[in-house]
């Protein structure tokens, strides 16, 4: 076939070690295989394309463990039990949290995230190659919409990339990083600096944000079922609007540009598009991981089985849980916050009572009445992106910038139900950090909130990480031993 003949290609050349196979990435329709001709010659195979792009995310070595609750959340300390095997092979996660990154365990992981990052970029770039010759197809706004949501995630995939592969600016934003990719070839891609990179995704970005201003969610339009079958609705399981000026207030917080950080992060605040959770929904065990808030997420339909496997008290061995001391100091007992009162539950049975076990990631569905209204909304969602993290960027940047740090912080406490602070105390850094950790718990964040402040240490952690350079993973063997990419560390 065509299109699988093409990223056979594109796997040796790229030299992406994995264990995943190069067939899967543009396998959008696997029992068919259809060729690259049939595929964009209509509408429907691009949407078929793209969502293909979103399938490949929902991977338990990138976004469905990794880069959410597992090596990312080990390497940042956040859990206090962790499953050192699955189905009987090591997870590597004790190494990892070591921040020994030479371990075949660890190597494998690093590679892993590599490998199925750039097969994800792959398979936008065919799409992106294709879509401008087709314009002809497309109806209404989809054209527009499709093509904005693809550079979103191309540039989505690479910013996580170099925030894995790439120093922070606070070290040398000059250090070679990792190639961008923007096309689907058999050419070897240079090895840009972390500075190229993060400018090549702002491009992408800006590019993404101008043919998104017909997306629903920015105009204000109502989508149906009867509109081409509903298509634009659940504008929060795709890189919308809003979710790209998210994306590029966390761009430009590594870039060290606040001043536009926090006007794009004000952006999403006043849209007003993501309200706060409503208590009266959580309480009742509906909304665990606060849909309401989520700016981008994933549509995960197999977030049954991933909650029972590693956040059920009935699992076996393979649980990621809190202590209760742990769970305590996370929320400073504080024991009317929202998050310490409905995102954790106790184990029943003997240690595990001490044990807090993480409900973000259960499926409200199992507990809502098939007439429930909007059920599947509350239902199979991954967040990526959510409000809480807005807020805190823009206290940063107002602090940075000598304004009102405090508003942003209380909001987003007050809105957890969780006490006030009067004033900011002396290390606003570790108060930061404090709020990261209870607002984006598991979710791939603190880490890298870490790394861009290049913090000399990890709360749980005795480790020097900058000594160690923990911060930065090294390139997978095989691209420095064969492309002989340069040092990124």
């Amino acid at each position: 076939m065509k299109h699988l003949t093409i990223i056979k290609g594109i796997c040796t050349v790229l030299l992406l070690a994995s264990s995943t196979s190069c067939n899967d990435w543009l396998d959008v329709q696997p029992a068919s295989q259809i060729e690259d001709t049939e595929l964009f010659n209509s509408e429907s195979g691009f949407k078929e394309a793209l969502s293909g792009v979103y399938s490949s995310m929902i991977n338990e070595s990138t976004y469905t463990r990794e880069m959410t609750y597992g090596a990312i959340a080990i390497l940042g300390h956040e859990w206090s039990n962790y499953p050192t095997s699955i189905n009987n092979v090591s997870t590597g996660y004790e190494e990892l949290g070591d921040y020994d990154y030479e371990n075949a365990f660890s190597e494998n992981i690093i590679a892993n995230i590599w490998a199925n990052s750039y097969n994800g970029i792959a398979n936008v770039n065919n799409l992106l190659n294709h879509i401008d010759e087709q314009q002809s197809l497309f109806t209404g706004d989809n054209y527009a919409i499709i093509k904005g949501e693809a550079l979103a995630l191309r540039a989505f995939l690479h910013f996580d990339l170099l925030r894995c592969f790439g120093v922070s600016y606070a070290v040398n934003p000059s250090m070679p990083a990792i190639p961008y990719s923007t096309d689907l070839s058999y050419r070897v891609f240079p090895q840009l600096t972390v500075q190229q990179v993060a400018e090549s995704v702002e491009k992408d970005l800006l590019e993404a944000e101008q043919f998104l201003q017909v997306d629903p969610i920015l105009t204000g339009e109502e989508i149906t079922e009867l509109d081409d079958n509903g298509y634009l609705m659940n504008r929060q399981v795709h890189l919308n609007y809003y979710a790209v000026k998210a994306l590029q207030a966390r761009l430009y917080m590594w870039m060290q540009r606040y001043g536009d950080a926090e006007a794009a992060a004000e952006t999403v605040i006043n849209s007003g598009a993501f309200p706060w959770v409503d208590l009266n929904v959580v309480s009742v065990g509906h909304d665990y991981a606060f849909a309401t808030e989520q700016i981008f997420a994933l549509n995960n339909t197999t977030m049954s089985t991933l909650y029972d496997t590693y956040f059920s008290t009935e699992a076996d061995n393979t649980t990621f849980t809190l202590t209760v001391e742990d769970f305590g100091e996370y929320f400073d007992n504080v024991t009317t916050d929202y998050r310490y009162l409905y995102q954790f539950q106790s184990g029943t049975e003997n240690e595990a009572v001490n044990w807090r076990f993480l409900l973000k990631y259960s499926n409200p569905a199992e507990n809502l009445g098939e007439d429930f209204e909007n059920r599947s909304y509350y239902s199979d969602k991954m967040p990526l992106i959510r409000l809480g993290e807005m807020y805190l960027i823009l206290a940063e940047c107002r602090y940075r910038n000598g304004g009102d740090a405090l508003t942003p912080i209380n909001d987003l406490r007050t809105a957890r139900a969780a006490s006030a602070i009067e004033t900011l105390p002396s290390d606003f850094y570790d108060l930061l950090i404090r709020e990261y950790r209870r607002e984006l718990f598991a979710e791939g964040q603190l880490f890298f909130l870490y790394k861009r402040l290049n913090r000399p240490a990890v709360i749980g952690s005795d480790a020097d990480v900058i000594t160690l350079k923990a911060y930065t993973f090294p390139l997978p063997v095989s691209e420095t031993d064969v492309t002989q990419r340069e040092n990124n560390r």
